[in-house]
């Protein structure tokens, strides 16, 4: 936007101008952070003053900072300082009200080059008078314009997305997950949080001597959670796969052991949990700043995958972003280049992937390829590229040449993207929860929602 001004002597009483603002959760959050205050009572999620719901009421000092928007954009505009403003507030506005601050000329003082004006912010759904009063400025002399392009983004890292998700999941019944060797901190306290959260009902399956210790460090109380005592690992593995076999569990969760000795229990031959898929494991991603959930796979199971292991990856990705609620998945198969080269076998792959979509040898979702990864999640990218294709700039879901494309592309939106990522392997009978020891409370928790919205879709659970 390219601001100017009116100058002190072009200001006549009378001059009005104003702007709307559409106050939304993410602006309260962003105010919290830069003013220092965190009053509950500005925090969309939180519950300020005790009457079990949340308020998210927007700051007033926020609302006056409206009024500063039009004195430095509009009247009198670029080069506009202040010198005094008085705030009256009448009524309380809340995140999602749209806002109109307006300001008027009423008075110029030649000596000083001092413009007062009347002030106020209304709400233009209601007509509702949110806060009055005075300013007083020191108006430029000459002309100015500034493009405030230049300026740099804000993106908060709020996670929409799971938040979504998680909300979604706990209208389910909680899915009984059948917890393998939670035996320290992270995968009990993921567990018990999930359980808290009424996403699981877990059942317990390790040496009850450490998961007694280790919910004793938490200051966790296990009663009622069914704890089956199983010391060895691979054995605790076997045993939770018959759990699901025997109907008892919908899930599988990683805890303390190596993800191998899990999923061979899964894939044995005779007494594991095959469908006739390959094993594929996908990121589902909520990267601050973007307007979608993003699924990257396979960044931890299969290593090199050929073609055939890829159509059940993109297949295995397509049928989980439906269940979290993408109705049309758009998938990018990634290469390093946007064009089929015989000497870069990602992209030939990718190319006969798109084309297995397009003969329903693949379903569900609208799969190109090959797509550098600029073009598959930039818009503008794809533009310059000429690449004209629903899926081009709009991926929600990418798939990567190999494990170490998918792991460096999962570790780099997390730590230098601030996303968070629920990890779930899919092709066996039930979704298998895959965190790691790094995971925080919200991959956690995302995880197990994830894995409960994939599990009520195929068994059709309400």
């Amino acid at each position: 936007m390219k601001i100017s001004n009116k100058t002190f002597d072009e200001l006549r009483p009378g001059d009005t101008a104003s702007l709307r603002r559409l106050c939304t959760q993410d602006d309260l959050l962003a105010f919290a952070n830069v003013s220092g205050n965190h009053n509950p009572m500005h925090v969309y999620n939180a519950d300020g003053d005790g009457d079990g719901h949340p308020e998210a009421v927007v700051p007033g000092i926020f609302i006056g900072a409206l009024v500063s928007a039009v004195l430095g954009n509009l009247l009198p505009g670029a080069g506009t300082l202040y010198r005094a403003q008085s705030l009256v507030f009448h009524n309380l506005a809340h995140a999602g009200d749209e806002l109109e601050s307006r300001v008027t000329v009423t008075g110029k003082t030649e000596a000083e080059g001092i413009v007062t004006l009347a002030t106020e912010v209304t709400r233009p759904s209601d007509g509702a008078l949110i806060q009055s009063g005075v300013a007083e400025v020191k108006a430029p002399r000459r002309k100015v314009s500034y493009n405030s392009h230049d300026l740099p983004g804000l993106i908060v890292q709020r996670h929409r997305h799971f938040e979504k998700l998680l909300d979604r999941a706990e209208s389910l019944p909680p899915l009984v997950t059948a917890v393998v060797a939670p035996e320290e901190p992270n995968s009990l306290g993921g567990a018990l949080l999930a359980r808290d959260r009424t996403l699981i009902t877990p059942i317990l399956i390790g040496d009850p001597e450490k998961i007694a210790l280790t919910a004793a460090g938490l200051d966790r109380d296990l009663t009622g959670i069914e704890i089956i005592a199983e010391p060895d690992h691979e054995a605790a593995a076997r045993r939770a796969v018959a759990l699901v076999t025997e109907g008892r569990a919908g899930a599988l969760m990683k805890g303390h052991l190596h993800t191998d000795q899990l999923l061979r229990a899964a894939l044995d031959k005779t007494s594991g949990l095959r469908t006739g898929r390959r094993f594929t494991h996908v990121f589902v991603m909520d990267v601050p700043g973007l307007n979608h959930p993003l699924l990257v796979t396979d960044a931890a199971i299969n290593i090199a995958p050929d073609l055939k292991t890829k159509v059940d990856i993109v297949q295995n990705a397509i049928d989980l972003a439906i269940s979290i609620g993408i109705v049309e998945p758009k998938v990018g198969v990634l290469s390093a280049v946007e064009t089929v080269n015989p000497d870069i076998p990602s992209s030939v792959d990718a190319a006969l992937l798109s084309k297995m979509a397009e003969h329903h040898q693949i379903t569900g979702g609208l799969v190109d390829g090959p797509l550098a990864m600029d073009n598959a999640v930039d818009l503008a990218a794809a533009r310059n590229k000429r690449l004209i294709s629903p899926v081009a700039g709009r991926a929600e879901v990418l798939v990567v040449p190999n494990i170490d494309a998918g792991n460096m592309l999962a570790k780099q939106l997390t730590y230098l993207s601030h996303a968070e990522a629920a990890g779930l392997v899919l092709g066996a009978r039930v979704p298998i929860i895959l965190n790691s020891r790094a995971d925080d409370d919200m991959a956690r928790l995302a995880s197990c929602a994830v894995a409960a919205l994939h599990h009520a879709r195929i068994t059709g659970a309400r």
